[in-house]
């Protein structure tokens, strides 16, 4: 079978081919699908003090983060002063509802005299085989120089929470 290939007008075939390749590594907000199945099965366990461990880590944009991640890997994580490989522990905050809605939050997190940039982060159950929970997109890379590098959870609310059940 032959193909031809379109390459716009005024672009090499460089600068299409490296935009293509690109477009594969990307990082996409999610919450991951084995997540979702696996909280029918009991797997995930979020009340405070007493339930499973949950870490945050972060990645360069060179990693390849989405709906498909199913656990935490060191490929692409970030390496800097500050940062250590496996990232922060979360602070659980117990699930509660909102109308119809359920919903989970996290303490914000920060990295103190930190020299990272991050383009993303994968939030992951530490407590069983590092299995993803989510993916969170910066949106472009973000950077501290000796500095804070600090995670902001939105709102914990049936609107707005990091994880919700509607």
């Amino acid at each position: 079978m032959n193909a031809a290939l379109a390459i716009p007008r005024g672009q090499n075939f460089g600068e299409w081919l490296l935009e293509k390749v690109m477009r594969l590594l990307a990082i996409s907000q999610a919450l991951c699908t084995s997540f979702k199945s696996e909280l029918l099965q009991g797997l995930h366990d979020f009340t405070a003090s007493t339930g499973n461990v949950f870490k945050v880590a972060l990645y360069t944009s060179s990693a390849t983060l989405g709906a498909t991640t199913t656990a935490y890997s060191a490929t692409n994580e970030v390496s800097g002063t500050g940062y250590a490989a496996g990232g922060n522990t979360l602070t659980n905050v117990t699930p509660t509802t909102s109308g119809t809605t359920a919903f989970i939050d996290f303490a914000d997190t920060s990295w103190t005299t930190a020299t990272i940039t991050a383009r993303g982060a994968l939030i992951y159950n530490s407590t069983h085989s590092n299995r993803s929970v989510a993916v969170l997109d910066f949106g472009s890379d973000q950077s501290s120089t000796a500095g804070t590098f600090t995670i902001v959870f939105p709102t914990a609310d049936a609107s707005n929470a990091i994880v919700r059940i509607a």
